[in-house]
């Protein structure tokens, strides 16, 4: 008999799963240029509030650990996950491992009678970590946010495009850039930025 463990993991498949030969140039490792790895199978929040509600507040760092973020387009983390600014009244919490949904449960029995919603949007969505000396102007060419460090740094977020594709992303201390982006959008997502590589592979 199976255990929970083995069958989320027999359940779950990436968006990716039929572009994995043809993105290997990125995923192998072997440039310094430009590097893709995808960070599947995380846990995504989306969750909308009054961001002066106590409740709130104590409820999701009570829950993962770090402070609502109010500050438009910043971001939170702790330990385990990170939480993104999306509005005023809006935040997608993400974790930082591949996990069970469970926040999601959690986060309704703590605001329980409160103004909040709180939906699991894991499987609608992908998250990947674009590294490499060229990363930034392998983004700049489908991308019309300025990334210059001293705009777009790391505690920052935004929600953009990249050429047609909807995609949410944060800087990285190391000059990488982690982006979010919805499934239905991954095929053509992933052979798009292939594209806008191959000058640097």
């Amino acid at each position: 008999m199976l255990n929970e463990t083995q069958l989320f993991q027999v359940q779950q498949e990436s968006p990716f799963s039929e572009l994995g030969q043809l993105l290997t140039p990125l995923t192998a490792g072997v440039s310094q240029a430009i590097n893709l790895e995808e960070k599947p199978f995380l846990e995504l929040i989306n969750l909308k509030g009054k961001a002066d509600s106590l409740a709130l507040l104590r409820a999701v760092k009570h829950l993962t650990g770090a402070s609502l973020p109010t500050q438009p387009n910043t971001t939170a983390e702790s330990e385990q996950f990170v939480i993104y600014w999306l509005a005023p009244n809006e935040w997608l919490i993400q974790s930082k491992q591949p996990r069970l949904p469970a926040l999601c449960a959690d986060l309704a029995t703590s605001l329980a009678g409160e103004f909040a919603s709180m939906v699991d949007v894991s499987s609608g969505n992908t998250a990947l970590v674009l590294s490499g000396a060229k990363a930034r102007e392998v983004l700049q060419k489908g991308c019309p946010l300025d990334f210059h460090a001293s705009v777009f740094k790391s505690g920052q977020c935004a929600q953009s495009h990249y050429f047609k594709a909807g995609i949410l992303l944060r800087p990285l201390a190391d000059g990488a850039y982690e982006l979010v982006v919805r499934r239905s959008f991954a095929d053509y997502f992933g052979r798009i930025l292939l594209d806008a590589c191959q000058e640097y592979l």
